[in-house]
């Protein structure tokens, strides 16, 4: 077995590489749609820049949809390795593309690597994560997605509109060449093991990462009363034995938080500078919405550990649509740049700790299918977030429509998490699981 990195922060520093990634290669679009309007051999206009950023969210439908529905066959680590690799080439194809069809063929590519990465990445870091930690670390990790957001309108702002867009998007391809490598280095997840009969390397994983076997999932050995959630692409479980209701809400949640993200960091900058702010100093404000996803987000996992997921991800849709309602009066630069840090929490928060959210309430055996279908719905929102951007600055007759329409969808978002009741039949699954795995503990080893 090749050398792994055998801590729960060897882990999370390789995911929080990761997730830096998704972030900047997300957010980069937003900061460079000005020059790519600007950039007349490409033939970008505002309604065709709506279409490319809706393109991304549409491959991230597909690519959600797909990890959802083989992530159990293939495990969280092949998954994780592939869609880095795809969605730093989808990068490569927008730094060299010579018009819209080439820049719009580059950006779906990368919508379809982000797609599968993120719910991936996500229940792969739960998978490896003590119960009692599952909202940090996961916050932790996520993290490095605000991070690398924030780095996005911050290199902004120091070269453009002086250098060509293309350097950012290079920017944006040369750090996979870290994150792969590392990535293989990883070990698996002891539940994608235990479902494949590798019974002694989950155990050696369980015992390095200081996990009980007790947590692990053996959904399809024989015998087993656990429910096999491969079935059906992973979506018939989420659906039957009294979890339709807190599924079905859960993609409400997702659609207004992909919505509001996928939004917000396309059309931000624009909608400030139609406000009447400068490219650098709309690109400043970006950044410090960024930083408040940063900071809010390793605050509320402690918090959401300690207190549960569902008040903060409730919390933050609403500290985010007050914000939006308050930026909307004009406020004086110092007070504006406090709210944009607040909303950042408030809004792109509230998605990020929304996924710790959905992973502490499914069943173990059902959280990855859990995530990857409530974020392939939710991509329904990425879709429709930046051509409603589009569609509100194009049309509003007076600036303040521009915030009024998120902070709506904001409101949306807060009372589907506030409606998710409590699944049935987490402890049972759970007690099942404990006794399919006292009956597999005498199995040998395959290695």
């Amino acid at each position: 077995m090749k050398r792994q990195p055998s801590s729960t922060g060897g882990m999370l520093i390789v995911a929080w590489i990761v997730a830096m990634l998704e972030g900047f290669d997300l957010s980069v679009y937003g900061v460079t749609v000005p020059s790519l309007i600007g950039t007349a051999s490409l033939g970008i206009g505002p309604s065709e820049a709506g279409h490319i950023g809706s393109l991304v969210g549409l491959g991230m439908l597909v690519g959600a949809g797909v990890a959802g529905a083989i992530v159990h066959r293939v495990g969280p680590r092949r998954l994780l390795i592939f869609s880095t690799a795809l969605f730093s080439a989808g990068m490569l194809v927008s730094t060299v593309a010579v018009d819209a069809t080439w820049f719009s063929a580059g950006r779906l590519i990368v919508g379809l690597g982000l797609g599968v990465v993120m719910p991936t990445l996500n229940a792969y870091v739960a998978d490896l994560s003590v119960p009692g930690r599952r909202s940090r670390h996961i916050a932790l990790m996520m993290s490095g997605y605000a991070a690398g957001a924030m780095l996005a309108p911050l290199l902004g702002a120091m070269l453009l509109p002086e250098s060509s867009f293309r350097l950012l998007y290079v920017i944006g391809v040369v750090p996979a060449l870290i994150a792969v490598p590392l990535l293989v280095r990883l070990p698996e997840s002891p539940f994608h093991l235990r479902r494949s009969g590798q019974f002694g390397v989950a155990a050696m994983i369980e015992q390095r990462f200081g996990l009980s076997a007790s947590v692990a999932v053996v959904g399809t050995a024989a015998g087993s009363s656990v429910a096999d959630p491969s079935r059906w692409f992973g979506v018939r479980e989420l659906l039957v034995g009294g979890r339709a209701i807190s599924t079905a809400l859960f993609w409400a949640m997702s659609f207004c938080g992909l919505l509001l993200v996928f939004g917000i960091s396309a059309w931000l900058p624009s909608i400030m500078r139609a406000a009447g702010y400068s490219l650098g100093s709309a690109l400043l404000q970006t950044a410090a919405m960024w930083s408040g996803v940063f900071v809010g987000v390793i605050v509320g996992g402690r918090v959401a550990d300690a207190l549960g997921p569902k008040r903060v991800v409730v919390s933050a849709f609403l500290v985010g649509t007050v914000s939006l309602v308050l930026m909307s009066l004009g406020p004086a630069t110092p007070l504006l740049f406090a709210l944009m840090f607040i909303s950042g929490f408030g809004f792109i928060g509230s998605q990020i700790l929304g996924n710790a959210f959905i992973l502490t309430t499914y069943p173990d055996d059902l959280r990855s299918s859990g995530l990857a279908w409530a974020l392939s719905v939710g991509r329904l929102g990425a879709i429709v977030g930046p051509t409603l951007g589009a569609f509100v600055l194009a049309h509003a007759t007076v600036v303040e429509w521009n915030f009024y329409t998120f902070a709506v969808v904001g409101l949306i978002g807060a009372t589907a998490a506030a409606s998710v009741p409590r699944i049935v039949g987490h402890r049972a699954a759970a007690t099942g699981q404990s006794a399919v795995l006292d009956a597999a503990s005498s199995r040998p080893a395959i290695n």
